[in-house]
């Protein structure tokens, strides 16, 4: 089965902004450090994240399904860091 361009770009994109999280995530895990990562700012990212899956899911879209799902857990994981040490 042969993706289709729009399948293809929508991976890519996805791949990247996810990807993008990696660094932090890492960084977060070992340092335990947050004390530079505004709350407000990732309780409305992970929000934003969370309805685009929703909305992924409603249009049965697989890149966005996928992209956000990934994210979702690496952002929602920042978060986590930030709201047990600060």
């Amino acid at each position: 089965m042969i993706m289709s361009f729009e399948t293809a770009l929508g991976l890519l994109a996805g791949s990247l902004t996810t990807i993008a999280f990696l660094p932090q995530v890492i960084r977060t895990w070992r340092t335990r450090s947050t004390a530079d990562i505004s709350l407000v700012m990732f309780l409305i990212l992970c929000t934003g994240i969370a309805l685009w899956l929703v909305y992924g899911l409603v249009r049965g879209d697989w890149p966005v399904i996928i992209a956000n799902g990934f994210t979702l857990v690496l952002a929602s994981t920042i978060l986590f860091f930030k709201l047990r040490h600060g």
